[in-house]
């Protein structure tokens, strides 16, 4: 199984800290993967100047976060979001980079996405060889069993 670092809470500064680590990762050789969940579509200009050694990946086609979606707009990003989870599993399944962001993932059980249980499972089938980055606001406790390393990061810790 990958080894499972998480920066989780109600603070700011989450997806700096993975992507903080997968940036000096990626400067030492290794490749690194993030998909992004639930923020809309990605800054694709800025991701683009990090390649090779990083490729970024959003599935959204929306511009704005997905709590700010309509019922029905969630509809339709909630197959994309599917189809971007597909993708992590076939990354972790064949170890094709060496470390795995998946930004916002924690909150995908709470918007009713997928189950802790499907979350669990997914993040269960990374390889050995493969660090794996998680960031959210909450962290279910079944998850927290999988995980090597765990950073609270909250209000107080951005002032």
């Amino acid at each position: 199984m990958a080894k499972i670092q998480v920066y989780y809470g109600p603070g700011m500064g989450k997806t700096s800290a993975a992507l903080g680590n997968a940036i000096r990762a990626a400067s030492v050789g290794k490749s690194v993967y993030i998909i992004q969940f639930l923020k809309g579509q990605l800054d694709e200009d800025y991701f683009k100047r990090l390649e090779p050694e990083v490729k970024a990946f959003s599935f959204e086609r929306s511009t704005h976060n997905f709590n700010e979606l309509s019922d029905e707009e969630k509809k339709d990003e909630k197959q994309n979001i599917l189809n971007g989870l597909g993708f992590a599993k076939k990354v972790l399944t064949t170890g094709e980079c060496d470390i795995l962001v998946l930004d916002e993932f924690l909150g995908l059980s709470d918007e009713g996405i997928i189950s802790e249980d499907d979350m669990v499972n997914l993040v269960s089938l990374g390889t050995d060889s493969m660090q794996l980055i998680l960031t959210g606001t909450v962290l279910p406790e079944s998850l927290r069993k999988k995980c090597d390393q765990i950073f609270k990061i909250s209000d107080e810790s951005n002032k």
